[in-house]
């Protein structure tokens, strides 16, 4: 399922262990502090933060800064990682960091160790990566997991795949569809989050009971 050289350093197995759901955060690299899409994210991972979850991203500027800048200074737990593709050190607010060497390895890890999934506005990169959790969702190569977008920057391109997917088989454009959700806001996103994953544990505990 994940290319080779993925698999997770024993410092990443501990944080797994100490904090059960890790959500994390793709998006451009680009925005700066108080600059609208930068203060989302912030915001975003002190909202994660402040329901208990972990927040992880690729480690470097933009959206991946603040979302774990928002998490730290709400009292979270942060995670990078990077790439030594990229040659850049990651950013001061992740508290524990992996060092991959391909960008490719850095995307699948990151998809590997989260629990759930939140896009904001980018570039080509977070394009793939939006892509990346959908199809693997879509072609059911791991288990479900929580996948939203923030904000109607992607809406366009998501109702135009469900719509090529509906004209071939209209119960599998619908099923595809429903895949991905849609939130206004970072507390929306957190709450969504919150309640699915809760959610999940409840139905693996019926299904599951201690002896």
């Amino acid at each position: 399922m994940f290319p080779a050289g993925a698999s997770a350093s024993s410092n990443l197995n501990s944080l797994m262990a100490r904090h059960s759901k890790i959500i994390a955060v793709f998006g451009s690299s680009h925005p700066r502090p108080g600059e609208p899409d930068y203060e989302d994210a912030r915001l975003l991972g002190s909202e994660f933060a402040a329901r208990g979850f972990s927040v992880c991203t690729g480690g470097y500027g933009g959206v991946m800064e603040a979302a774990l800048r928002g998490a730290k200074e709400s009292g979270g737990h942060t995670v990078a990682i990077t790439a030594t593709f990229f040659r850049r050190e990651s950013n001061s607010w992740a508290a524990e960091q992996r060092v991959v060497e391909t960008w490719q390895e850095r995307l699948f890890e990151l998809i590997r160790i989260s629990d759930g999934y939140i896009v904001c506005k980018g570039g080509t990169g977070t394009m793939a990566e939006l892509a990346v959790v959908w199809e693997m969702m879509n072609k059911q190569v791991m288990p479900g997991k929580p996948l939203a977008v923030l904000g109607d920057f992607w809406a366009p391109v998501i109702e135009r795949i469900c719509e090529a997917e509906q004209a071939v088989d209209l119960r599998r454009g619908k099923a595809i569809g429903q895949l991905v959700r849609v939130v206004s806001t970072p507390a929306e996103a957190a709450e969504l989050f919150a309640r699915t994953l809760a959610g999940q544990d409840t139905e693996r505990s019926r299904k599951n009971p201690k002896r």
